[in-house]
């Protein structure tokens, strides 16, 4: 048995998501198809995470294992003609039998980008935002820092019983244009980086400190935080392994 891994990008805005769904136009869905158009089997296509309906990705990972083995370049190259423009496979290897783009994956990445003024070639993807204090928000974001439980910062879900999530590293820059959050977890919960950004913004303009966003923790009470940001904005940036 072969098992064969993926770099995905893909423009999230035209999908519900990552995860096939019923009745619904998702990332996996598109993909699946394509492979098995080439392949004439179906496969089980295996993501890193799910990314939700309108969130983009820069570095997706998944795989799938086929009994056959598959020449990779040509097989990349069917499979980008076969995808719509809007994802794209940029990258393809054979990996061990064992490699589980989830279960293996050590910590994810995502990027949020915030556009400083009104740009016609941004405006699908990246929230407006203008005259940020970067000093100040990175240091209200030191908070999220370390392993904790996000339950105040995800949507509510009974099937998900643990809430507990190890942020590594969170950050604000800025450039000539733009201001750009990257956050690094072991997992994330469902609408968790967007609630992060929300919260941020909320404590931001009520000139809170970081306590303000301790206690926000202590509640484990969802309507405790701000309000999640738009998805255009959200990229999943890259995953490690």
């Amino acid at each position: 048995m072969s098992n064969y891994k993926l770099t995905i990008q893909y423009d999230g805005t035209d999908y519900a998501g990552w995860q096939i769904q019923e009745n619904a136009r998702t990332v996996q869905g598109i993909i699946s198809d394509a492979i098995r158009e080439i392949i004439t089997e179906e496969v089980n296509l295996i993501a890193s995470g799910r990314t939700d309906s309108g969130v983009h990705a820069l570095g997706q990972v998944a795989n799938f294992r086929y009994e056959k083995e598959i020449d990779i370049y040509q097989f990349q190259h069917s499979l980008n003609s076969i995808l719509p423009i809007d994802i794209s496979a940029i990258n393809i290897q054979r990996v061990s039998e064992s490699f589980h783009a989830r279960f293996d994956a050590k910590e994810r990445t995502y990027l949020y980008l915030i556009s400083k003024e009104k740009y016609p070639f941004y405006y699908k993807y990246s929230l407006i935002k203008k005259n940020l204090d970067i000093s100040l928000m990175n240091e209200l974001s030191n908070t999220f820092l370390g392993e904790k439980d996000f339950t105040s910062f995800c949507r509510k879900n009974p099937e998900v019983k643990d809430k507990t999530c190890k942020v590594n590293f969170i950050r604000w820059r800025e450039t000539n244009n733009f201001y750009l959050f990257f956050i690094s977890a072991d997992r994330f919960l469902h609408g968790m980086v967007r609630t992060i950004i929300g919260t941020l913004f909320k404590a931001l303009d009520l000139g809170e400190n970081k306590s303000y966003i301790e206690n926000i923790f202590n509640e484990k009470n969802r309507e405790a935080a701000g309000e999640a940001v738009a998805a255009k904005g959200l990229f999943l940036y890259k995953v490690k392994y």
